[in-house]
């Protein structure tokens, strides 16, 4: 039986933070495979790490099971431990302040409802194929604002 996962590989990239930005989101099923990219003038790393995942959930046009590698410890753990109590608090963290980049972190969550989703993390620059090709493309994103 074919495997029916979908691994979803991504990066973000910044030149300076705040500065220009870059994500990189590489999407495999089976054989087959779709590479995205994309960048802004002024934004954050951590902005460009959320926006990747954004962006490769938003490329599925059904609902799936989806396997997301991130080097990111802030996605990763945003979604797996930090969310249900932000929700709760009225999207303030523990400290009572708002949620940096709350804009995103709601269009995740809306995105997320459709699938079903494992998050695995990755050391970032440790040869791991998916996230070196992911790191390439978020490259190619910051690149791209310069063309």
């Amino acid at each position: 039986m074919a495997d029916d996962k979908v691994y979803l590989y991504t990066d973000g990239a910044c030149k300076g933070n705040p500065g220009p930005g870059g994500w990189g989101a590489l999407l495999c099923y089976q054989e087959h495979e779709k590479e995205m990219y994309g960048g802004e003038n002024n934004t954050t790393n951590n902005r460009m790490e959320l926006t990747a995942v954004i962006k490769g959930l938003q490329a599925l046009k059904k609902s799936c099971q989806v396997a997301i590698y991130t080097d990111s410890q802030y996605v990763k753990n945003g979604i797996t431990q930090w969310m249900p109590n932000w929700k709760k608090n009225n999207w303030k963290t523990a400290n009572k302040k708002p949620v940096k980049n709350q804009d995103l972190w709601l269009k995740l969550d809306q995105e997320l409802e459709q699938h079903q989703v494992s998050w695995h993390w990755v050391k970032g620059h440790a040869g791991h194929p998916g996230n070196e090709r992911a790191d390439a493309l978020a490259n190619l994103g910051c690149e791209s604002l310069s063309l």
